[in-house]
C-alpha cells in the first residue's frame, strides 16, 4: 500500500477555530448517544448562547455548511443547516 492509496482530509485554514468561544465545550455541541428531544433542546439552547457571543460565528457557520459537519456549529444544528439548503449525507433529526 502506498501513500496514494490513502484518502486524506482536504487541508483547510482552521486557525479561526482557536478563537472560538466553544473551545473545551464539546459536550454541549455534539449530542451523546440516545439523547432525548427535550435534553437536545436544552443542550442546543446552551450551545446557541455560546455561539451568539462568539467572534468567529459566521466563519464557523460557513465552515460547517461547506464541509457537511455534524453537531452544533455556527449557531446551527444539522436540521437548521439542512433547512438552509446545505445537505448532509445522513442527516440527524431531519423531519420529512
Amino acid at each position: 500500500m502506498t501513500v496514494l492509496d490513502f484518502k486524506f482530509r482536504e487541508e483547510t485554514d482552521d486557525d479561526w477555530m482557536e478563537a472560538g468561544s466553544c473551545r473545551g465545550l464539546s459536550d454541549i455541541f455534539f449530542a451523546p448517544l440516545a439523547e432525548r428531544p427535550q435534553t437536545r433542546s436544552r443542550r442546543e439552547a446552551r450551545a446557541r448562547a455560546v455561539c451568539l457571543e462568539c467572534p468567529v460565528l459566521n466563519t464557523c457557520r460557513d465552515y460547517a455548511r461547506a464541509h457537511r459537519e455534524y453537531g452544533f456549529w455556527g449557531g446551527e444544528n444539522e436540521e437548521e443547516r439542512h433547512q438552509a439548503g446545505f445537505r448532509l449525507i445522513a442527516p440527524i433529526g431531519v423531519r420529512a
